[in-house]
């Protein structure tokens, strides 16, 4: 059975550094639970304390209510996955994933149909008898997660699983992950600093950073209404935009910029007089709208344009120093030179993000 996962005040120093600083979370049984932040914000030492690799100063971790602050690694019932694969060259594959049973000390013949159930998980039971120098890198990291895998464990932790991979490799593995660990019915904890990675298969994420825990939430939370521009800019791309709120009405509030008067709808509270930042992601910015009234409607200019196939990014000047991020899908014909090309565009309200600043 999946566990609950719970983390509370959870401090940890190395001497007069604090890595982690009164961490609080609680991950429920049989989610898929992502510990996103830029490198040294705390993410792997979060999730070394949770395998009992490293102590925390203070605070207490607890699987389904139990304290297992103190229990050794081999006792929590923990599966783990590294950076590297480090699997054993000199061994088969089938060898490799029997090693931890064999710690374990389970029988021959039940240890050989957990080795091959595991196998058949992560799709590479035809190549039980094969050697890791004979897989690819993928192959060779569902090898380490059957490795995790076959101990039976009620939750299983990754470090960065993915980070040795090729750029094609990794999107293949996304689903892969996301497949296995559902199809095992574990709780997962999962370390990255790759956003797209977390985006696209995480249940719910919490974004770190120097130590703090800044905001926990579905991908769709975390892109959409991120609470501090760190996130905002953290996830995705954005353009900020420095403002004063001007009038608060309906939901609905107006802000006073550089570039004019922006309307958002916004949730949290804010004062007239008060100074915010509105975030703007480019697939919010519609170009080339016909609209003719209503808000959020400007004119700009075009000042460089990035063709990619399928979409182009244009940067879109406003006036008042404010440059726009613009996606359009399925691009009209630019120039890559075209400059100075004049177009309207619109921003729906629901769009903006009004950050505190």
């Amino acid at each position: 059975m999946p566990v609950s996962i719970t983390i509370e005040n959870l401090t940890k120093r190395f001497g007069d550094h604090v890595v982690l600083k009164s961490i609080n979370l609680r991950i429920d049984p049989g989610e898929l639970f992502f510990l996103l932040g830029p490198s040294g914000c705390g993410k792997t030492t979060l999730l070394r304390a949770v395998a009992g690799l490293n102590e925390p100063d203070e605070g207490r971790i607890l699987a389904d209510g139990r304290d297992i602050m103190h229990l050794p690694p081999h006792v929590r019932d923990m599966g783990m996955v590294f950076q590297s694969y480090a699997l054993w060259p000199h061994m088969t594959l089938r060898e490799n994933v029997a090693f931890g049973l064999e710690m374990r000390k389970i029988k021959k013949s039940e240890a050989a149909a957990r080795v091959m159930r595991a196998l058949e998980m992560v799709k590479l039971a035809d190549r039980a008898d094969s050697k890791p120098n004979e897989l690819s890198g993928g192959q060779q990291q569902r090898v380490a997660l059957a490795r995790a895998l076959v101990i039976e464990p009620q939750c299983i932790l990754l470090d960065e699983p993915l980070s040795n991979l090729d750029a094609q490799l990794r999107l293949e593995m996304r689903t892969e992950i996301r497949r296995i660990c559902k199809e095992a019915g574990l709780t997962a904890i999962y370390v990255t600093h790759d956003q797209k990675e977390a985006l696209s298969i995480a249940d719910r994420i919490a974004v770190l950073d120097e130590g703090s825990l800044l905001q926990v939430g579905t991908p769709q939370e975390i892109y959409s209404q991120p609470k501090t521009r760190f996130i905002a800019q953290f996830i995705g791309e954005t353009t900020f935009i420095e403002g004063r709120v001007r009038k608060i009405q309906n939901g609905l509030t107006e802000i006073e910029t550089a570039a004019g008067v922006w309307t958002a709808e916004t949730q949290e509270p804010f004062a007239t007089g008060e100074a915010v930042c509105l975030s703007v992601r480019p697939e919010s910015v519609r170009l080339h709208t016909d609209r003719t009234e209503g808000s959020n409607l400007f004119q700009g200019q075009m000042h460089g344009t990035i063709y990619l196939g399928e979409v182009a990014q244009h940067l879109v000047e406003l006036g008042g120093g404010v440059t726009l991020k613009a996606l359009e899908v399925r691009p009209r014909l630019v120039a890559r030179d075209d400059t100075l090309a004049e177009t309207r565009l619109f921003v729906d309200p629901r769009d903006i993000q009004v950050l505190k600043v």
